[in-house]
């Protein structure tokens, strides 16, 4: 089965008219997307766009053999063209399938919001899902058969993938396209690093790919350790690292903090910005969960696990730092970088970047700072990728 994105980007394009943000001034070149429509084996055209006959023209390929229109979703972007003879756009009820006489069929996948979504099966039997902007999928069985491809709304809707993943739609091999692009997602090659963190891609409008074809699916590193100041947006990037996946296993090292109301607000912000399939733990005692198996570990952050391991040790005063405090610490450390050099669960880190700021006035201070540039020495050298995160943007160190 051949399929042609004739647009990859959201309703209004990208860079949408008129707009004089980031990602649309960016937006040049194979970066810039018109909306997504999908051509397939010349004989089904799934959404109409603005212009889409020279759309497929410019890719080496003509609209005349369609002998099916299928809408997925209320269309608010600029008025649509309906290229002279091609049949009236229509919609499948959810739940029923089209025969065509190209040999596909189409199944129409109910959603969780407007629209729907459709599953295409080529006459050579691949199959393919293709889910419109914001949507989930809310009719596939559990389990599902893994598909061929999948083209839906990534960055938008990571966890309408998480539930893909969980219910076995994607499987090893499953090629994940990222469509529906639209000026929220970052511009450039951010771009492209993001949508690899959720296993997905991203190709220029025009392409034609083969359905079934093997693409080198894009592995999340199993160790990632997100560094970062504070406010800088280093826990929303780990998080938006394992997004996609579900049952995430959050583990939260510090604690609850009682009588302290700005600390509770803290927290709550952060468990209700977390998908729903993921589950929380607060503890520091990190070496017994690296090294069962199980979901991937977010552990947020090593910062405060830092905090409670100097707590335990009594690294604060110095008589007990200089008469085997400071020898327990270091044992405590070397047990988890070994504990993480030896895990075989997908791991995402986030560590506090210390040193670039005002020098402590106090020596408990002071080791505080250059004991946790040790931590994340020690833990980044055991991390396939290692990302600073600086207002906002991260900034690959490794991987």
């Amino acid at each position: 089965m051949e399929l042609t994105l004739l647009g990859t980007g959201a309703p209004d394009g990208l860079p949408r008219h008129g707009c004089p943000c980031a990602a649309c001034a960016a937006a040049v070149g194979e970066e810039a997307r018109a909306a997504t429509s999908l051509l397939i084996d010349g004989a089904l055209l799934i959404d109409l766009t603005p212009g889409a006959a020279f759309a497929a023209a410019r890719a080496g390929h003509s609209l005349v053999g369609v002998r099916q229109v299928l809408l997925s979703h209320p269309h608010t972007g600029p008025a649509v063209e309906f290229p002279a003879g091609l049949p009236a756009p229509g919609r499948v009820p959810d739940g029923r399938t089209l025969s065509l006489i190209s040999g596909h069929r189409v199944r129409a996948v109910a959603l969780d919001s407007p629209g729907t979504g459709y599953e295409v099966t080529g006459p050579d039997g691949t199959r393919l899902l293709y889910l419109p902007p914001g949507a989930a999928a809310a009719g596939l069985p559990d389990p599902a058969e893994p598909y061929d491809m999948v083209l839906l709304d990534v960055l938008d809707r990571p966890d309408a993938l998480a539930a893909l993943r969980a219910s076995g739609a994607l499987g090893a091999t499953t090629d994940v396209l990222a469509v529906h692009l639209d000026h929220t997602v970052p511009p450039g090659r951010e771009l492209h690093r993001r949508l690899a963190t959720a296993g997905a891609r991203a190709v220029p409008d025009g392409r034609t790919l083969i359905v079934g074809e093997y693409h080198a699916v894009p592995d999340l590193p199993r160790r990632t350790l997100v560094l970062g100041g504070a406010r800088s947006g280093k826990s929303l990037e780990a998080e938006r690292r394992l997004a996609a996946f579900p049952d995430v296993l959050y583990v939260a090292t510090g604690g609850t903090r009682a009588g302290d109301p700005e600390w509770a607000a803290r927290v709550a912000a952060h468990r209700d910005r977390r998908p729903g399939s993921w589950r929380t733990t607060e503890t520091c005692d990190l070496s017994p969960l690296l090294a069962e198996d199980g979901p991937p570990l977010l552990i947020d952050c090593l910062a405060l696990w830092l905090t409670d391991a100097m707590d335990s040790v009594g690294a604060w005063d110095d008589e007990k730092w200089a008469h085997g405090g400071e020898r327990a610490l270091h044992e405590r450390v070397s047990a988890l970088v070994a504990a993480v050099r030896a895990t075989a669960r997908t791991v995402v880190a986030v560590s506090n970047e210390v040193g670039a700021g005002v020098v402590p006035a106090t020596a408990s201070g002071r080791r505080f700072r250059d004991e946790l540039g040790r931590l994340n020495a020690a833990f980044a050298g055991e991390c396939e990728q290692v990302l600073l995160v600086v207002a906002g943007q991260p900034l690959p160190l490794r991987g």
